[in-house]
């Protein structure tokens, strides 16, 4: 499985690991299913939420690993 990175896009993220979802939705992500949400890289979705996007990637490539 590759390494999620900042730049990688959240339905491409959702659609190789869907167990992911959770971590976005503990970010306040809580529309996954919209085009808007799927389309943002995850730098873009920290971004909006206000959480670093370090701690993130920690996570969901933790959990695809």
């Amino acid at each position: 499985m590759a390494t999620i990175t900042k730049d990688t896009i959240i339905g491409d993220i959702l659609d190789i690991a869907p167990e992911t979802a959770p971590v976005f939705f503990s970010i306040g992500m809580h529309c996954l299913g919209c085009p808007a949400s799927r389309a943002e890289t995850v730098e873009e979705a920290c971004m909006v939420h206000g959480v670093d996007t370090d701690e993130i990637l920690e996570k969901v490539n933790s959990m695809i690993q």
